[in-house]
């Protein structure tokens, strides 16, 4: 007799056959089939659970076996397909369905907890056909984003054992109408608080629309924290898919795993941030700040201050929007679609180039700039110098500048432009080399331009790229089918020029 639950494999899960076998001999319970500690205590938990709800517990020797037995277990959110394989062998319920499929950890009062991951958990058991899902009641929100599955919402192993017995059914629930919060004014700083600075501005604009990366660079107190900080409330609301996407990656730490993720992520680790903390891992492998920032933006502020390691940990994910964790058994990828948005000084102290007079060594300034390598720069689409701004402009009222919302409006339309584009919700900067192509349609004096542009920076063949991808947002900020000259003069202008030479 056997039961069925999702083990995590990364992103995504493997299904597993809880085997359960009762014969005579001295009563214990035995787990076999590479379950870690914490499963192995389950035995405890769940004839504790028994004995609180006063469900008969077989006196006899029962035998879990956990399939595939060379599949690593460590969830304790396999405790209620355990629990259900015992009452079914022990032919005290009804005989539980092929397509069901079982999700909870028990305590010893028989309460049923939440577990971490439980969407992608969901997925994996739609694609197997395991459509009637039994899980905990504090799952059930994010559970209703998975289309195409009857819920059985579980309080504790009671209604488990009532519902099997058919004293008591359980109510399903398969209602998935989703209400998205509607993406008001932002309550916190405001596109139009940040004076001056309307290049940079104008290049966020750029980046939020189709999904480019941005390094600013300038000196302290100029305003570039401000502006990252800022850019989340120009982007546009998350798709039902991003919604998923993006509560399951967050579901998957240890904390606050049972909450709906509506906003956009914005992840800002500190420069001291440990790599594994950055690119996700670990003995049992969880997502990084970079899998965390998937569907919004990853911050790097100080960017070279991040170890050389660190920073071109971001080379795969840049450039193929997951990041992959190997190790000795396994290796597991994340999905990173992420924008990113680096500050950076000109030198240690800042003010290398300034008014202010820099306390940096040739060499220190050097050694500053070098570790964002040309790959990395290769990778980043806009750059801006952000410059000081006087301070008689500070606490004026009268400036003009738009609002986040009418900043988010433009964007909203490019994005409409890329979804009937692509015929999905991507963006310009996830375009291959045949769509480029295909899409960015250029003028001829538009191409020729481009061309010596390219060949005058020297860009290389991705870079080249990358500069077309801009122009085509650019193009499309303005409503335009065709790429002409400016938008190609517009995209060259903001090509990243960060040397180290001094």
């Amino acid at each position: 007799m056997k039961t069925r639950t999702i083990v995590d494999s990364g992103f995504d899960g493997i299904v597993a056959d809880i085997e359960c076998q009762i014969t005579n001999g001295l009563p214990t319970i035995i787990i076999v089939g590479f379950a870690s500690k914490a499963v192995d205590e389950s035995k405890e938990r769940i004839r504790a659970a028994f004995t609180s709800s006063k469900i008969p517990f077989p006196k006899k020797r029962i035998t879990i076996n956990l399939a595939p037995a060379d599949l690593p277990k460590n969830q304790t959110g396999l405790d209620l397909a355990i629990a259900a394989s015992i009452l079914q062998s022990s032919s005290i319920v009804s005989p539980i369905s092929k397509k069901a499929i079982f999700f909870g950890e028990i305590g010893l009062d028989g309460n049923i907890r939440a577990i971490r991951g439980i969407i992608g958990k969901l997925l994996t058991a739609k694609k197997h056909g395991l459509d009637e899902v039994f899980l905990p009641v504090d799952n059930i929100n994010q559970a209703k984003l998975v289309k195409g599955l009857t819920l059985y919402p579980v309080e504790d192993l009671k209604a488990l054992y009532l519902h099997l017995t058919k004293a008591n059914i359980i109510k399903p629930i398969s209602n998935y109408r989703i209400s998205l919060p509607k993406h008001d004014k932002p309550s916190g700083d405001d596109f139009s608080d940040v004076v001056g600075q309307f290049q940079a501005k104008r290049i966020l604009e750029i980046a939020a629309a189709g999904a480019h990366n941005v390094l600013l660079n300038g000196p302290p107190g100029t305003g570039k924290s401000m502006l990252a900080k800022t850019f989340t409330t120009i982007l546009p609301s998350m798709t039902i898919e991003e919604i998923l996407e993006t509560t399951h990656l967050h579901s998957l730490q240890r904390k606050n795993y049972e909450i709906v993720r509506y906003s956009r992520p914005f992840r800002s680790p500190h420069h001291s941030a440990s790599e594994t903390a950055i690119t996700g891992g670990g003995t049992d492998p969880r997502p990084g700040e970079i899998s965390l920032s998937h569907n919004g933006v990853l911050f790097f502020d100080e960017f070279p201050e991040f170890k050389r390691s660190t920073i071109e940990s971001l080379r795969q994910p840049l450039e193929d929007n997951k990041i992959t964790i190997s190790r000795a058994k396994e290796s597991i990828d994340f999905p990173a679609k992420f924008i990113l948005i680096a500050t950076a000084n000109p030198c240690p102290c800042g003010y290398f180039g300034t008014d202010k007079e820099c306390s940096c060594l040739p060499h220190n300034i050097y050694n500053y700039r070098k570790k964002i390598s040309g790959p990395i720069i290769d990778r980043i689409d806009l750059y801006a110098n952000v410059e000081n701004v006087e301070h008689s402009k500070l606490l004026e009222n009268n400036h003009i500048a738009d609002s986040s919302l009418d900043v988010r409006s433009r964007v909203e339309k490019a994005r409409d432009i890329q979804a009937r584009r692509f015929k999905t919700s991507r963006t310009n900067s996830t375009m291959h080399s045949r769509e480029v192509k295909k899409f960015a349609r250029l003028t001829d004096t538009a191409r020729d331009l481009l061309d010596k542009g390219a060949s005058r920076l020297e860009l290389s063949p991705r870079a080249y790229m990358r500069t077309l991808k801009v122009a085509r947002t650019i193009a499309d900020l303005d409503d335009s089918d065709m790429i002409l000259d400016k938008h190609i003069a517009e995209a060259i202008q903001y090509r990243p020029i960060y040397s180290t030479n001094l």
